[in-house]
């Protein structure tokens, strides 16, 4: 009986310790950090959107966080953007960092493809944008109807050839509407640091790597933004 006392009593104070390490310090380090000045709140729509966002699931497969080590450096020639920081999530509740990259990551999916009518498009039938495409068409987030039974308050998606049925448009259901204002809010390309972070932060990064990432810069800034 004392020996199984010992052992609760250790094992209780391991998962203690690993919780104020884990958990309460982080917490505490990162519970007053304020949002960078680039960052707005959601709008209504945006926040609805998050919604539709959370419950089909896209968490599963999409990330929202750049990062500069590992993986990271993939991140920056991808022209995923900087690695996030902690502010960026000031009004993310929960925050939706993911745990999988079975698609892209979305942490500024709103800089790389701005365009409504692609976003809606891509969602409807992701194959007649990006062949190959392993992600779920969502058509339950659209109505098809006939042409002359659509209103002038609903939004008709711009699709490309063949991917509707012929005499038919595709209706965008306000559901995808508010998914779309989400993902084009995911835009993080204002500097999260202040110049004296950013000072910092270079200081620490050795001078190859610098290169390497001016060069990832450089080759966003020519990519030709696609509609």
């Amino acid at each position: 009986m004392e020996n199984e006392t010992k052992l609760l009593a250790g094992a209780m104070i391991t998962l203690s310790l690993a919780t104020a390490a884990l958990v309460v310090l982080p917490f505490l380090q990162l519970k007053n950090v304020p949002p960078p000045e680039g960052l707005k709140p959601y709008t209504s729509e945006q926040l609805r959107g998050r919604q539709v966002y959370m419950s089909n699931g896209c968490i599963a497969c999409h990330t929202q966080q750049p990062s500069s080590t590992g993986a990271g450096v993939v991140d920056s020639s991808r022209g995923w953007g900087r690695p996030s920081v902690a502010g960026d999530y000031y009004y993310d509740q929960p925050v939706l960092l993911g745990t999988m990259r079975t698609g892209p990551d979305l942490f500024n999916i709103g800089a790389r493809q701005p365009s409504v009518d692609w976003q809606l498009g891509h969602l409807f039938q992701p194959r007649a944008y990006v062949p190959g495409s392993i992600m779920p068409a969502y058509p339950f987030l659209f109505e098809v109807k006939d042409p002359d039974n659509v209103s002038k308050a609903e939004r008709v998606v711009a699709l490309p050839p063949g991917t509707a049925a012929e005499g038919k448009v595709v209706v965008a259901r306000p559901e995808a509407l508010d998914l779309v204002a989400y993902l084009i809010s995911l835009n993080h390309t204002y500097n999260a640091l202040t110049p004296e972070q950013l000072k910092y932060a270079e200081s620490r990064l050795s001078p190859a790597r610098l290169k390497q990432d001016d060069k990832a810069e450089q080759r966003q800034e020519q990519a030709p933004e696609t509609k």
